[in-house]
């Protein structure tokens, strides 16, 4: 039987009403909760920690959470995190990543000396800063980055970020879209307190599952024999060491395809034999824009 129904559906009488994130308002991941869910409010949170806990504890309906950039590789707080969160993956949400040049209002372009932002986005316009001779400072965050421009007033300095943090702080756009990769796009998981394995989406279903193999000889190639026999695809296949030991292994793991399939239960069952603990974290409609 499937886990009860907790993410907003169509025949939901009400629906969410906030949805936590990491970082400060015109953070890429508001935007994404922009995006996403545009019904619900957006709940700004200090660290990933607190999106989680803030969801665990009720003041918020779901996380959303980044977990990879194609630029940039996986958020790998957040891979460590989720095994342990208390919270099950209701959905994921592919959101494109355009970083801006913002500076405060009546700043020509020419007039910039310094880009403030995150270390990741300055790492992804070194094409555009070095055109123009622009010097690259980190800041914690690129929301913050923009709301510091913002505050100080200096048309030497500009900020790297979205176009939902020029909008919030009031900064004008000098330059759009200058990153140097035009695919740049970030991948979010929405996560909820309880699982919802009741939809069926237009695109595919997608699981993940974090699990340990037992301590036998070439258990890892075993358990994943059954995916393959089965007809399954795996996308995803991550290892993690627990508890600091190098012999304790976990692995996260994404497939396509919903639990109650057949090919895939029968893949999960064989799964099951060769490990020593399996549990799934969450049954969600693959995004579109994933293919």
């Amino acid at each position: 039987m499937s886990p009860a129904a907790s993410a907003p559906s169509s025949g939901a009488a009400q629906p969410p009403r906030r949805v936590a994130f990491q970082g400060e308002p015109g953070a890429y991941s508001h935007q994404a909760c922009r995006e996403t869910c545009p019904q619900m409010e957006a709940l700004p949170c200090r660290t990933f920690e607190d999106a989680i806990e803030a969801t665990r504890s009720g003041r918020a309906d779901m996380a959303m959470l980044p977990v990879e950039n194609t630029t940039y590789g996986r958020v790998a707080d957040i891979h460590s995190l989720l095994p342990n969160s208390g919270l099950h993956i209701v959905a994921e949400a592919f959101v494109r990543v355009h970083i801006n040049l913002l500076a405060v209002p009546g700043t020509p372009l020419e007039a910039v000396r310094e880009a403030v932002s995150h270390t990741v986005l300055l790492g992804q316009c070194r094409a555009f800063l070095r055109d123009h001779a622009i010097h690259p400072v980190v800041a914690a965050d690129t929301a913050g980055a923009a709301r510091t421009v913002a505050a100080d007033a200096l048309p030497a300095r500009a900020a790297l970020a979205s176009e939902l943090a020029g909008e919030i702080y009031g900064l004008e756009v000098l330059a759009r879209h200058i990153e140097d990769q035009s695919n740049n796009t970030t991948r979010f998981l929405l996560m909820a307190r309880a699982p919802d394995w009741s939809r069926r989406g237009r695109s595919g279903m997608m699981t993940a599952l974090v699990f340990r193999v037992r301590n036998i000889p070439a258990a890892l190639y075993k358990a994943m024999g059954g995916f393959a026999t089965n007809g399954v695809n795996m996308t995803k296949l991550e290892s993690y060491m627990v508890g600091g030991s190098f012999t304790a292994t976990q692995f996260f793991a994404e497939v396509e395809g919903h639990p109650e399939d057949e090919n895939l239960a029968r893949a999960l069952e064989e799964l099951r034999y060769f490990t020593s603990q399996l549990t799934i974290l969450g049954v969600y409609p693959a995004d579109p824009r994933r293919h």
